[in-house]
């Protein structure tokens, strides 16, 4: 989820056609920050948990509206459309026909949350139905989070492309150099999706997919959310632009996607909190932020978890890996890692 997140705040600084169109950039600046793609995200990850894995139409439906109506009051100026923001605010809300890319933006929880791709897409289309019922917004739900799961569950770029293009009838023949020149801020799924889905089949890492984005400009922050969301799946994401990020999360979000996590990562809720971490817990947290890992080194301290064409020597990367500490099991940067004293090397493994 924090692909999506990140995504969002990256590109909040440049929607609105405010950049140049450009892959050359600062990620972060203090320009940046969450807008109302990350609060409905959020919104909706806690509408899911909360009601559970294998919760039917109704009680996910009642979740969702709670949920977002909660979280849209708490946060009401975030950029929500006019419709939107007056179902967040009415007393009897019910969906409005939308096609806009809202519901695309937001579904990035249900890529993870279910073990079937069936269950992801239904699911998916609850989510979409509260607001977005119009068949293209339900449509753009349902493709995100296909392609979250898929991209999660090993599939490669050519065979979800081609899940979305049988399933979906979506156009996925034009390449970002073709879009680039007459693309513009456009809030609907049907100019949304196929170019949020290009991003990433033309991405060589997360931070690349994201490029994209601002390469082709548009509604920035949601085409960064939804492409940001597949390309953390599939790709993985830097620990450093997690730590980033965390400067423009507020704790309230911080603490749901700290709950997201524990959820996906199966994380036992009774364990002591002195209780180190197992080597399989940690293997399970760090695949689920860099699912291409194929080593681990483990220290007295923590683990690092790496690819091995990545890994020169501790404390020099080209990617970075994914450390966990051991006595809190919480995810920690390689630098920091490294200064406060790794302790002695006890292992290391192939794990391909």
């Amino acid at each position: 989820m924090y692909g999506a997140i990140i995504g969002d705040i990256i590109g909040s600084r440049f929607e609105f056609d405010r950049g140049n169109k450009s892959k050359e950039f600062e990620l972060f600046t203090k320009e940046c920050d969450f807008t109302d793609d990350t609060v409905m995200t959020i919104a909706v990850a806690e509408a899911l948990m909360d009601a559970g894995k294998d919760a039917d139409e109704k009680t996910i439906k009642d979740n969702l509206i709670k949920s977002m109506k909660k979280w849209g009051k708490k946060y009401p100026h975030a950029g929500y459309g006019a419709r939107f923001i007056d179902w967040v605010l009415t007393d009897d809300p019910k969906p409005y026909g939308s096609y806009g890319n809202g519901s695309g933006m937001r579904v990035s929880s249900v890529g993870w949350l279910y073990d079937t791709l069936d269950r992801t897409r239904e699911v998916a289309r609850w989510t979409a139905e509260v607001t977005h019922n119009h068949p293209e917004g339900i449509k753009g739900a349902e493709t995100t989070a296909a392609a979250i799961f898929m991209a999660r569950t090993g599939s490669k770029m050519e065979e979800i492309a081609g899940y979305i293009e049988d399933e979906f009838e979506y156009d996925l023949s034009r390449t970002l150099d073709e879009i680039r020149p007459t693309y513009e801020h456009v809030e609907d799924c049907m100019h949304t999706m196929p170019e949020a889905y290009e991003c990433f089949f033309e991405s060589e890492s997360y931070e690349d997919c994201i490029r994209n984005v601002m390469y082709i400009g548009g509604d920035t922050d949601t085409l960064a959310a939804i492409a940001g969301a597949i390309a953390e799946a599939y790709w993985g994401l830097p620990i450093g632009l997690i730590v980033q990020a965390k400067e423009f999360i507020p704790d309230d979000i911080e603490a749901v996607i700290s709950r997201f996590n524990d959820v996906v990562n199966g994380a036992d809720k009774e364990k002591e909190a002195n209780n180190m971490i197992t080597y399989e817990e940690a293997l399970a947290k760090a695949k689920a932020y860099k699912p291409n890992i194929d080593m681990c080194t483990e220290y007295e301290k923590g683990y690092i978890f790496a690819c091995k064409a990545d890994a020169m020597s501790i404390g020099g990367y080209d990617e970075e890996p994914v450390v966990i500490l051991k006595e809190t099991g919480k995810i920690s940067d390689i630098t920091s890692f490294v200064d406060n004293g790794t302790g002695d090397e006890i292992n290391t493994w192939d794990l391909t």
